[in-house]
């Protein structure tokens, strides 16, 4: 049920009515059965993120609403700012099924329904929290603490700059928002490389000098140092993990790499991430040096070749497997491979403004040469080196940054490989967009598919 902006006052009374009569129901879980024992484990590091947030408000620590992929992981951890993550927040509620009522609270404030699912359901939570003047009931994981601080960022998409500005609308907190950018594909990487990296270094240093004057405590370059040093030594065993994920049979399906990313993304600096990926790479060797795959007999190797997952029905990978076909490879949260800032510099501020250039810009050089496109090069990369018999993206209703240009994708895919592709359409939070019966007829015929090419090239 929803509601039309300005709808009038009788109609979003009766809807916070219904969105606490919704918080009384019981969640409906969704999530998919996992293949590697460490991933198991996450679920108990997500509680941790919003658990340690409540202690560290108790003990007077600074907490902040954060977002991904911002750069700012260790410059947060040198300052013990201990990082609320609202987008993660939003997956959760919506693999949990219990993301409606923050969704329709939104829509009752204003916002369109096709605004972000992640943006809905953080407005929709904390307007309720002010509207109760509480937590709203039953919140998943205890509910986001109240910040100190509203961190976002223009990185991917442009309600990361928006998102925290209209939280003014339910708190009175200091927001900083600053750019993470990258140039166009066809840009002289050479002639532009000292523009964008300086003009990174004083985003980076605006954000600082933010939250210095905030928490009236300097950064310590040293503490910065051995962040980023171990946010490095996380990001590097990643990388080794999704190497081993290459095997014939898969020993690790995406999945699993969508519970696997929480400690990279949002614990990224710590040891616990380190350790954590050291343990999963343990364990994924162990699967292929033996031979175990995720399923019986693997028919099909796909990839997951666009669009954010669909938080609300992480169970259809599994549906999947009972076909035979394995994701094994992913385009989604698994952001960087490793990159080598020059030996030269010396100061961390200098070298996270390198770093996010080389991130962003590790294939333009062969999308020059070829599609022009960085995400096709890196699409093409995975189909080759994970042997990929088809690719599914996912269309969602709310996030143009992860959509527009799928089907651009999948053209420029065809040029150069023939192999069967699909998108599926529906939100990463918002439940009202997706059919699990039409996705499953999709699923069979994209099957079928699938086998049909393979019984044709094996001719």
């Amino acid at each position: 049920m929803a509601f039309l902006k300005g709808s009038g006052d009788v109609e979003e009374n009766n809807l916070s009515r219904e969105v606490l009569v919704m918080s009384e129901k019981p969640a409906e879980k969704t999530t998919s059965t996992k293949a590697t024992e460490t991933v198991k484990k996450v679920r108990a590091i997500v509680r941790g993120l919003y658990q340690n947030a409540r202690e560290a408000k108790e003990k007077g620590q600074f907490t902040a609403y954060t977002m991904t992929a911002c750069q700012y992981e260790e410059i947060l951890n040198a300052m013990d700012i201990v990082p609320v993550w609202t987008e993660n927040y939003a997956g959760l509620t919506a693999a949990k099924r219990d993301a409606e009522r923050f969704v329709l609270k939104a829509e009752a404030e204003g916002y369109s329904n096709v605004i972000c699912g992640y943006v809905r359901v953080g407005l929709g939570f904390d307007a309720l929290r002010k509207e109760m003047g509480k937590t709203p009931e039953n919140a998943p994981d205890g509910g986001m603490v109240m910040p100190d601080l509203l961190l976002g960022c223009g990185s991917a998409c442009d309600p990361r700059f928006k998102w925290y500005q209209a939280l003014g609308r339910y708190m009175n907190v200091p927001t900083y928002s600053f750019d993470v950018i990258w140039p166009p594909v066809d840009a002289d990487l050479d002639e532009v490389r000292n523009y964008y990296i300086r003009y990174q270094r004083e985003q980076l240093q605006g954000l600082v000098d933010f939250l210095e004057r905030q928490t009236k405590k300097k950064l310590s370059h040293d503490r910065l140092w051995e962040a980023i040093s171990r946010s490095n030594a996380t990001w590097r065993k990643w990388w080794e993990v999704d190497q081993l994920r290459k095997a014939i049979p898969s020993p690790m399906p995406t999945e699993d790499h969508y519970n696997a990313m929480v400690p990279g993304f949002y614990c990224c600096g710590t040891q616990l991430a380190v350790d954590f990926y050291e343990e999963l790479y343990n364990e994924v060797k162990q699967r292929v040096d033996n031979n175990i795959g995720v399923v019986p007999e693997e028919k099909y190797r796909l990839l997951f070749g666009g669009g954010l997952p669909p938080w609300h029905t992480m169970w259809i990978f599994n549906y999947f497997e009972t076909l035979g076909a394995v994701f094994v490879m992913e385009n989604a949260y698994r952001i960087y491979d490793p990159v080598e800032v020059p030996s030269h510099v010396k100061d961390p501020l200098d070298y996270l403004a390198w770093r996010t250039f080389l991130r962003w810009t590790q294939r333009y050089d062969m999308a020059k040469k070829r599609s022009g496109i960085a995400t096709v090069e890196r699409l093409l990369e995975y189909i080759e080196d994970y042997r990929i018999d088809g690719v599914v993206t996912h269309a969602t209703k709310s996030c143009r940054a992860t959509t527009v240009g799928q089907i651009d994708w999948l053209h420029r895919l065809n040029e150069y490989t023939n192999i069967p592709s699909m998108q599926l359409i529906s939100d990463i939070i918002d439940v009202r967009d997706y059919s699990e019966a039409q996705w499953k007829a999709q699923i069979d015929a994209f099957v079928e598919a699938v086998e049909a090419h393979k019984r044709r090239t094996a001719r």
